[in-house]
């Protein structure tokens, strides 16, 4: 027997961790703020920073008053919303670092490719939960039909963003469908050959750039992804690009380390970093603070996606626990990317950290991520006679 009740329970632990990941990016913004060269050095990021923390906490606010199952009725409208957004961008988007990825308002810009990494999730979730609905056996069929459905779904905007090209906020599409996959109901063998044949494919582009680099980089010089070669190769040789593409990975890394274990204390910057207060912010806390504020910030990350997928754990309405998934997928990656990127474990891919780097438009996204969650916890239902 269901007990809907009329309390709804909100979250605080995971209002407590967000807030806490944004209160650190304020708080370091502003100590940034001095030591930003040029046209950077009149803008007031941390006081916009909070402007767009107020509207998301109202956002916040706004999201929690529908059931998350209204937001099903409005997938298809919110996709469609995104892909015309995506495809405007070449029309009337505005250019930047070499990509076109943000119209410019009177307000500030505005980066479609943010909105739909939240529309996607909430569409694959929808798409995943009717098609189980409707199919009562699990076969070769069902497999393909689900696979189908979730790939072209995402192929529509991975192609536009490709084509910016953003290539970071590619993978994060990328990693939105893979986590969905993997619990959407398709069988694990079926996933098995898919993801050899994933491995196969990328195992083939690895092995032609290591034996033939000269042919293999002459090759993508001349399509859209030719940004994505110089940053792999600034990753994998920095001292041989670092007056160019391998500046921000050099810097960063002395940043870093500088930073030691307790680090050099507040407002101590002593190197300049391109982006500083976007992509290179986990620097800034890492120069500041030490190996153990870094720490205190990924452990904050950690229960962040921890407490999530215990949402998804918990909630029974399976479109919940997809949404919820598509969170951690898009969380997960961006998070993962950035700090690695900031430790050169990874090539430089210009993807904003959650909560802690500027941006209106990422901000604003993140929060109603975070929202939609709250809402899904605090509509879970309960029933008599369970067991635990």
């Amino acid at each position: 027997m269901e007990n809907y009740g009329n309390d709804k329970k909100l979250d605080t632990f995971l209002l407590f961790v967000m807030v806490s990941l944004i209160a650190i990016g304020c708080i370091t913004l502003y100590l940034l703020q001095p030591h930003l060269s040029g046209h950077l050095s009149n803008i007031s990021f941390y006081s916009q920073q909070i402007m767009w923390f107020i509207l998301g906490a109202i956002g916040i606010a706004l999201i929690m008053l529908l059931d998350f199952d209204f937001y099903r009725k409005l997938a298809w409208p919110l996709y469609f919303l995104g892909v015309a957004m995506l495809a405007g961008l070449f029309v009337w988007g505005q250019t930047n670092l070499g990509a076109t990825s943000w119209y410019q308002l009177p307000f500030g810009s505005l980066q479609p490719s943010e909105f739909m990494k939240v529309f996607l999730v909430i569409t694959l979730a929808h798409v995943i939960t009717s098609h189980n609905e409707q199919w009562s056996q699990k076969n070769l069929t069902y497999d393909f039909v689900l696979l189908s459905k979730i790939l072209g779904l995402t192929i529509v905007p991975l192609a536009l963003i490709v084509m910016q090209p953003d290539l970071g906020s590619a993978l994060v599409i990328l990693s939105i469908a893979g986590f969905l996959i993997l619990i959407s109901g398709i069988r694990w063998r079926f996933l098995f050959s898919l993801f050899g044949i994933i491995a196969v494919i990328t195992g083939f582009f690895v092995a032609a750039y290591l034996m033939f680099t000269e042919q293999f980089v002459n090759f993508w010089m001349d399509t859209p992804f030719r940004h994505a070669v110089f940053r792999i190769q600034a990753w994998q040789n920095p001292h041989l690009y670092e007056d160019g593409s391998a500046l921000q990975s050099i810097r960063s890394m002395l940043a870093i380390g500088s930073g030691e274990l307790f680090g050099k204390g507040l407002g101590s910057f002593e190197l300049y970093i391109p982006e500083r207060q976007s992509d290179m912010i986990f620097t800034a806390v890492a120069e500041q603070f030490g190996f153990i504020g870094s720490s205190v910030v990924i452990i904050l990350y950690f229960l962040l996606i921890y407490r999530i997928i215990q949402i998804a754990l918990d909630c029974r309405d399976p479109f919940g626990t997809y949404l919820a998934v598509g969170f951690v997928g898009m969380f997960f990656y961006q998070i993962f990317q950035n700090i690695g990127m900031s430790v050169q474990l990874l090539p430089l891919t210009g993807l904003p950290l959650p909560f802690l780097s500027y941006g209106g438009t990422s901000l604003l996204v993140y929060m109603a991520a975070i929202g939609i969650v709250l809402n899904i916890h605090s509509r879970k239902k309960d029933y008599m006679f369970e067991t635990e």
